[in-house]
C-alpha cells in the first residue's frame, strides 16, 4: 500500500510538470495598463499579500492596495488614465496606418504629404505623444501575454501619461540643477575665465551626477520586481541619445549662450548615455532572479557606438531586443549592435490592444519586445527551474540564423517562439545544450508572412524617430 501511495505521488507530480500549471509573473514596466480591456482580464497579477481593495497595506510595502501592481509616476494604485478614453481623433490611428504603409513601401504621394503635415503640426505630436504613453503600457502587456494563459501581467507605471518639459532657459536649468547638474558651478566659472579643460570636467562630473540622479529613480522599482517574484520584466522605455542631444543642446546653450558645436555635443552625449547605462545597472542587479527584456530603440543607431538606456545594459540577466520587419529583415528605424543587441523579433505593425476594448497596430522595438517577453514567459512556463541567465541562452540559442542579421545582433537571428518553449520543454530530462539542438531539428524556422519592401538606396530616406514612438525614461518632476 505505502508503495502505491508513492507511485500515486509520482505520478501526480509528472501530470503536474506536464500539464504546465507554472503561473509566470511578468513585470510590464511602461506608462501603465488596462486591466478592463477583455484580452487582459484572465491575465492579470493578483498579488498574493494584497488581494483586496480595502484601503490597508496589507503586506507592509508601502503601497496600499497594489492588487495589480503600483504607479511609481503618481506614487498611486491607478494603472491607466482611463478619463482619456475615447478623447483622440481618426488621425491618430490613421498615422499608424500610413507609417507602416511608409515602411512597406506602399505610400502614396498624397500618404507621404498628409505625414509630413501632420509632423509640423504641434497640436498633433502633443496629442501623439499623450496617445503614445496613454496606449503604450496596454499594448505591450497585450503583446506579453498573447496566446500565453501563465503569463501573469503585473503593471508597473514608471511613466507618466503626459509629460511636461520644461520650456525656456530659466526652467531647463532649474531642472537641470534639481537633478543635481551643477549649473551654478558653471556659471561662475565662465564668469571668472575657467580653461576649456576645468569647464570639460566639470560639464562630466555633472553629467555623471544627472545620470545618477536619474538612474536612482529605477532602484526601488527594481525592488518592486524583486519582492513581487516576477520572473521577467519588459522594458520598451527608454533614454535615447537622440533626444538626449537635443535636452543637452538646450541645456548648454542656455548656460553658455551659444549652440554647442555638433560633434562636441554628440561626444557628452555619448558620455551621458554609457555614464547613464553603468549607473542605472543597480536597477537590474537588484532584481537578479528576474529576466530583463529591453527595447534596442528606434533611432537606427548602433547600440555598439551609441547606446541607448535601458539597451545599454551589460548583464547576464538582461536580454536586448532589436525588431525587424516581418522574420526577414532589420526593420529600418530599429537600433542595432552586433555586440550589445541579443536578438531580434517582430516590431512592425503588431496588432494588440489599446486602453479600453480596441486594439491597434505600432511598430517599434516597443513592440519586438514583448515578443520575446511573451516567449521567455513560455519557456519559465515548460521549465520553472531555469534561471534567468539559462533563459536567456535558450532564447539566442534557438533563433533562425539571418543573413541580413549576422552583423546586426549577437545570435545572428530572429527569435523563433516554438522551437524556444521545445528546448525548454525538452531541458527537463536533458542538459540545456543538447535541449537547444534537438529543438533546433526538430522545429522548422518560422515562415514569412509579410511582403518585404525593397532595400533602400544609400541616402534615401530613413523613418524619424517622431514617427515611432518609445516613452522616454528621463524624469522632468
Amino acid at each position: 500500500m505505502k508503495n502505491y501511495m508513492k507511485l500515486i505521488g509520482l505520478f501526480s507530480l509528472l501530470l503536474s510538470i506536464t500539464s504546465n500549471s507554472y503561473a509566470v509573473p511578468i513585470a510590464v514596466i511602461d506608462s501603465g495598463t488596462d486591466f478592463e480591456h477583455p484580452d487582459l482580464k484572465a491575465n492579470a497579477w493578483i498579488n498574493p499579500g494584497d488581494q483586496a481593495d480595502d484601503g490597508k497595506d496589507n503586506e507592509h510595502n508601502g503601497k496600499t492596495d497594489d492588487i495589480h501592481g503600483w504607479n511609481f509616476a503618481e506614487n498611486n494604485k491607478k494603472l491607466i488614465e482611463r478619463s482619456l478614453l475615447g478623447t483622440f481623433s481618426p488621425d491618430v490611428y490613421k498615422y499608424f496606418d500610413v507609417q507602416f504603409k511608409k515602411m512597406a513601401g506602399t505610400a502614396t504621394v498624397e500618404d507621404i504629404d498628409w505625414m509630413k503635415a501632420r509632423r509640423q503640426d504641434a497640436k498633433f505630436i502633443e496629442e501623439m505623444n499623450i496617445y503614445g504613453n496613454f496606449m503604450h503600457g496596454t499594448h505591450v502587456a497585450g503583446i506579453s501575454s498573447h496566446n500565453a494563459p501563465k503569463n501573469e501581467i503585473m503593471a508597473i507605471k514608471l511613466l507618466p501619461t503626459v509629460v511636461k518639459k520644461p520650456k525656456g532657459d530659466k526652467a531647463v536649468l532649474d531642472w537641470a540643477n534639481k537633478f543635481k547638474f551643477p549649473v551654478s558651478s558653471l556659471l561662475t566659472g565662465l564668469g571668472k575665465g575657467l580653461s576649456p579643460q576645468m569647464i570639460d570636467m566639470i560639464i562630466k562630473q555633472g553629467l555623471k551626477s544627472l545620470a545618477g540622479a536619474q538612474s536612482e529613480m529605477l532602484i526601488p522599482v527594481g525592488r518592486y520586481v524583486r519582492l513581487s517574484g516576477a520572473k521577467v520584466a519588459n522594458c520598451s522605455f527608454g533614454s535615447s541619445p537622440r533626444m538626449i542631444q537635443m535636452l543637452l543642446g538646450q541645456l548648454f546653450k542656455a548656460i553658455f549662450k551659444k549652440d554647442m558645436p555638433e560633434k562636441e555635443l554628440r561626444t557628452y552625449t555619448s558620455f551621458f548615455m554609457k555614464e547613464l547605462s553603468e549607473q542605472g545597472r543597480k536597477f537590474s542587479v537588484i532584481a537578479t532572479k528576474t529576466l530583463f527584456v529591453i527595447a534596442a530603440g528606434n533611432d537606427a543607431e548602433n547600440n555598439d557606438e551609441m547606446p541607448s538606456y535601458p539597451a545599454g545594459i551589460r548583464r547576464h540577466n538582461a536580454i536586448t531586443v532589436a525588431a525587424t520587419f516581418g522574420v526577414s529583415q532589420l526593420a529600418e528605424f530599429s537600433n542595432y549592435g552586433k555586440n550589445t543587441v541579443e536578438v531580434a523579433a517582430p516590431g512592425v505593425a503588431i496588432l494588440s490592444s489599446e486602453p479600453g476594448t480596441g486594439h491597434v497596430r505600432v511598430s517599434g522595438t516597443s513592440q519586438a519586445a514583448p515578443f520575446v517577453t511573451n516567449v521567455a514567459g513560455r519557456i519559465l512556463d515548460q521549465n520553472p527551474a531555469l534561471t534567468p541567465e539559462e533563459v536567456k541562452s535558450v532564447l539566442m540559442g534557438t533563433v533562425d540564423f539571418k543573413e541580413s542579421l549576422k552583423d546586426k545582433v549577437v545570435s545572428g537571428g530572429v527569435v523563433n517562439p516554438e522551437r524556444a518553449v521545445l528546448a525548454a520543454e525538452l531541458s527537463r530530462g536533458m542538459n540545456l545544450t543538447d535541449a537547444m539542438n534537438k529543438a533546433r531539428l526538430n522545429v522548422m524556422d518560422v515562415a514569412e508572412t509579410m511582403i518585404l519592401p525593397q532595400v533602400k538606396k544609400p541616402g534615401e530616406h530613413v523613418v524619424q524617430a517622431s514617427e515611432l514612438m518609445i516613452p522616454q525614461f528621463i524624469r522632468y518632476e
